[in-house]
């Protein structure tokens, strides 16, 4: 642990104290700062704000796990500071920053071709594929999302922030919390429900960020025709109508249709509500890397909506509504959720 410990002086001075020209992002964490270390490399520095979602357990679970992790679809960190009240995180500097500043926004993504999004996924895939089951550990993320995808200078893709990620022993398979900590949209329904969690919860969150990077759109409440419905209902009811087409990015007007179209499919399958239904990573990776693998058909993605009203989104509001406590647990957007206890 000593090897990596940095100074928090040594911080301060590759960020420049902290400059705000420096600042690569914020989020419920705290801020990222981008740094230069005396030898010219650069850094990404993660300093936790005093009244930061992410606490000391937290801190020193991301620190204990990502010591012990090595691939190269996962951002690696070099070293953390913990000082005092500081509580700092320091990884590699990812170039490209993170996948939803590509996606959500319209001109920005028109510089993902087909080619860069399919290795995208793939990454991402290889990535979790490790995770779950040929590191040493056997680790759930829990926090899968697009924000938390960094994209290197090749556009090769590196899953980041571990401060929720769950280690299981070899022969273990779900665990249960009555703490649900993740993002809107991304979490699988037996997390949110009854606190159970498992690497199909993961699973579950990768079929969210495959149906997003295929189509370009966030997995939330969007207009489409008459109705308002999220991502996965509407990729599923335009697979059983046959208008699959509808569900592509407008700006992918080249790259293999096929795979555009499998891509959705293994997304739609991911996100099965039945945890059964829903295939390993190791299977994804083989669907993927593989076209002339027979796929599952896939059944209605859960929180399948028929009419304008979200049953999960409704209970949150709900929730909210009633009590001042529960209001104070989501982020300014009302998108993270900081800590929620199922029924």
């Amino acid at each position: 642990m000593e090897m990596i410990q940095f100074d928090f002086d040594s911080i301060k001075a590759a960020t420049d104290d902290f400059a705000i020209e420096n600042k690569l992002g914020q989020g419920g964490f705290g801020v990222v700062y981008k740094g230069q270390l005396p030898n010219g490399q650069l850094i990404a520095v993660k300093r936790l704000a005093n009244n930061s979602q992410q606490g000391d357990v937290e801190f020193k679970n991301e620190v204990l796990l990502m010591l012990k992790l090595q691939h190269r679809n996962l951002v690696r960190l070099m070293g953390f500071c913990s000082q005092q009240t500081e509580r700092i995180l320091i990884y590699e500097f990812v170039e490209n920053g993170s996948l939803d500043h590509f996606l959500f926004d319209f001109e920005k993504r028109r510089l993902l071709d087909w080619e860069t999004r399919y290795k995208i996924i793939n990454g991402i895939a290889r990535g979790l594929l490790y995770l779950h089951e040929d590191s040493r550990l056997r680790i759930v993320h829990r926090d899968l999302k697009a924000s938390n995808i960094l994209l290197d200078i090749d556009m090769n893709s590196k899953i980041s922030d571990f401060g929720m990620a769950r280690l299981f022993e070899v022969d273990q398979t779900r665990g249960n919390t009555s703490r649900i900590v993740g993002t809107y949209g991304y979490m699988a329904p037996e997390y949110v429900i009854h606190g159970l969690f498992s690497v199909k919860s993961d699973v579950f969150s990768f079929g969210v960020l495959v149906l997003e990077t295929v189509s370009g759109r966030k997995n939330s409440n969007f207009c489409s025709g008459e109705t308002s419905e999220d991502l996965s209902s509407f990729a599923w009811t335009n697979w059983r109508a046959g208008t699959i087409s509808n569900v592509i990015d407008s700006t992918l007007t080249s790259g293999l249709r096929f795979e555009m179209i499998r891509c959705i499919h293994i997304g739609l399958l991911c996100v099965q509500e039945n945890i059964a239904n829903r295939p390993t990573m190791t299977s994804v990776v083989m669907m993927l890397s593989s076209a002339s693998l027979t796929l599952p058909i896939p059944s209605k993605p859960a929180f399948f909506m028929h009419t304008t009203t979200n049953r999960y989104d409704t209970t949150l509001r709900s929730d909210e509504s009633n009590s001042e406590s529960v209001s104070d647990q989501y982020s300014r957007n009302n998108i993270s959720i900081t800590e929620i206890h199922p029924r």
